[in-house]
């Protein structure tokens, strides 16, 4: 079995209990060192072979896959593997060789990145979307027409833009083009090696964000949250998920102040 196992945004301990349980399992690890800390490989089993993707490539790895048919095989990609994590065409060779092979989620940086700011990312009257994207740069071919920052911040919602931090300047223009409906005083965040032990966090706005982001000198392992979700203080409009007078599925309405709570009970 090949697992495609998200080791999550940094922290060790941000590892789901399948990640660790596929780690402990596996007689080859296939990890990028300078994307994943060599702390998440404490999960992996003592003998295990361990294996620094850092300056393959894809023909590399998929050689190691090769080269162990008969092993436990985990490739730990940075975060969730669904998100930027290069793994369509690893999914691809297995399929077409009949390798059996499975993804295991992992918790996302844009979820560390919130925690880092304490922030919901969704909150109601302000932002009920979330998008995740980048600025194309040296890999222009590879984002469709139509998906630029510019076209995403003419919709608003939260931003959460990865890969861009190199190009301040740039991420900054699109961000207010002519269409978007973003401001110079939009909230937004610089969260830098997101849950890791030297984590950074540059609160900031999108009219300060080019000067922010190049006076910390980070150009890799960078999220920026961009938005009005960002903003202090209390949300302009009260969520109907737990409001009294608002019933569903699993609750009735009832007067404001009223307990409807009751103890949870474990199945016998």
């Amino acid at each position: 079995m090949i697992s495609f196992v998200g080791a999550g945004p940094g922290a060790a301990d941000l590892v789901t209990l399948r990640a660790a349980d596929r780690l402990r399992g596996a007689d080859v690890v296939v990890w990028a060192s300078s994307l994943v800390p060599e702390a998440v490989l404490d999960h992996a089993r003592p003998g295990a072979l361990l294996l620094d993707s850092a300056s393959m490539t894809l023909e590399d790895v998929l050689a190691v896959y090769d080269a162990n048919p008969d092993a436990a095989i985990v490739r730990l990609h940075s975060g969730d593997p669904s998100l930027y994590g290069a793994i369509a065409e690893q999914i691809a060779w297995c399929v077409e060789r009949g390798r059996p092979w499975e993804i295991v989620p992992g918790v996302s940086s844009v979820s560390a990145a919130a925690a880092a700011i304490g922030r919901e990312l969704t909150v109601p009257g302000l932002s009920q979307s979330v998008v995740l994207t980048r600025l194309p740069g040296r890999t222009a071919g590879s984002v469709p027409a139509g998906e630029s920052v510019a076209a995403y911040a003419a919709v608003g919602g939260t931003l959460a833009v990865f890969l861009s931090a190199a190009r301040p300047t740039e991420l900054q223009a699109e961000l207010l083009g002519p269409s978007s409906v973003f401001g110079p005083e939009t909230p937004a965040a610089i969260v830098i090696r997101a849950s890791w032990p030297d984590e950074r966090v540059v609160r900031t706005t999108v009219g300060r964000l080019a000067d922010d982001l190049m006076a910390t000198g980070a150009t890799m392992t960078v999220l920026v949250l961009v938005g009005e979700a960002l903003r202090d203080g209390a949300p302009p409009a009260r969520s109907h998920l737990y409001e009294p007078m608002y019933a569903h599925t699993f609750r009735k309405r009832s007067a404001p102040g009223t307990t409807t709570g009751r103890p949870a009970r474990r199945p016998r």
